[in-house]
């Protein structure tokens, strides 16, 4: 029995370390704060909209970077490098693909005339 415990947590030998309880509860508070910052900004009407846009923009980059350091553990791993590099990669892909339909929405003039 205790050889099977072994295979399921080893995983072929290697050990895969994940975070701690301590930094899952850092992630989450911070998480929380960052979801409350622009909902009060925006429920008490704070600021002018360009403003609350920039805090609503700041603070959803902000919670992607905690997403990916406290829980999906980017930093972590044999390689962080290859990490990095691969969603580097994805967030060009996924640039590209919102830039370009953006650009061929606001330059289709061939359908706009008919």
């Amino acid at each position: 029995m205790a050889d099977h415990n072994n295979a399921h947590n080893s995983h072929g030998g290697e050990r895969h370390d994940h975070g701690s309880l301590k930094s899952y509860i850092i992630g989450y508070i911070i998480s929380i704060v960052l979801t409350i910052i622009p909902l009060v900004v925006v429920l008490n009407d704070m600021m002018g909209r360009t403003a609350t846009i920039a805090v609503i923009m700041v603070t959803a980059t902000l919670q992607f970077l905690v997403q990916l350091i406290f829980f999906m553990h980017v930093r972590d791993g044999e390689q962080p490098r290859w990490n990095l590099i691969t969603l580097i990669f994805g967030v060009l892909i996924l640039l590209t693909i919102v830039v370009g339909s953006i650009w061929i929405m606001g330059n289709n003039s061939i359908g706009m005339k008919m």
